[in-house]
């Protein structure tokens, strides 16, 4: 490959069980230039954004309008990255919507979607699939359904349910995803779905044997110091840095001291 080639679902599909497959979230111009040029293959622009752009206390409240407000954003860094999108909650019910949502993303610069769910949204998965749209899925965890489910659970832990993960996870790779996201899923379970699929595992909180690991980049930088996942280890401690810059500018003014 050379320096200027695009990433691609094929280049993400090549890597399984041979290379790691390094995906982080972005959801702005410069932070999707950045990323860009530190060469990271993979992006995409979660609807996490709710929590740590928008100041929602999780992703239920992020519309259709924000995402494709922030998708924008990030095309305009026209990054070698394949660069994809959540379909937020609500626009997703039935395949008709979940085409015309896709199709929105897809205009703003989405290369592909994500949406969350397995079996119960396999009509969807396809319909977005035949209207030629890479599809990435997304099990275990589901942010969109913290309320409901009354917080963030690690799932996989019951027999039952680690079998319909993978049962899930099976009818995804048939419906066409091209690789499916594990969030907080037990790593024995993690490691099963691995083993048990054709197409790439991309783990968050999930452990170390799915075939990439996905992040989002203000955890791994220290931007939203606030709160850091506990299987994050940042890597930088921007928050503190963006402080310090403040701190030390105010006390550079001519004249009297800042207030």
């Amino acid at each position: 490959m050379n320096a200027v080639a695009k990433f691609t679902v094929a280049d993400c599909q090549a890597r399984k069980g041979r290379h790691s497959i390094p995906f982080l979230t972005t959801y702005d111009y410069p932070m999707t230039r950045l990323l860009d040029e530190a060469g990271v293959p993979f992006l995409l622009v979660g609807d996490s954004l709710g929590m740590v752009v928008l100041g929602y206390p999780d992703t239920t409240q992020v519309t259709l309008d924000d995402m494709e407000h922030h998708v924008r954003a990030c095309a305009r860094a026209r990054p070698r990255a394949l660069l994809g999108a959540d379909l937020p909650i609500g626009t997703y019910t039935t395949p008709e919507q979940a085409v015309a949502s896709a199709r929105r993303l897809q205009a703003a610069g989405a290369e592909y979607v994500k949406a969350e769910g397995g079996r119960a949204i396999l009509p969807q998965v396809r319909a977005i699939v035949a209207a030629g749209i890479p599809f990435l899925g997304h099990l275990g965890m589901l942010p969109q359904h913290v309320r409901e489910e009354g917080g963030y659970h690690v799932k996989g832990r019951r027999p039952e349910e680690a079998a319909a993960l993978v049962a899930d996870a099976r009818a995804l790779q048939e419906a066409g995803a091209f690789a499916v996201v594990l969030e907080l899923v037990t790593p024995p379970v993690a490691a099963e779905i691995t083993r048990a699929l054709a197409i790439p595992t991309i783990g968050i909180g999930s452990g170390p044997d799915c075939d990439g690991q996905i992040l989002v980049i203000h955890d791994l930088v220290g931007l939203f110091p606030w709160f850091t996942p506990r299987f994050v280890k940042p890597q930088a401690q921007c928050g503190a840095a963006i402080r310090q810059a403040a701190q030390a500018w105010m006390q550079s003014l001519p004249g009297k001291p800042a207030a």
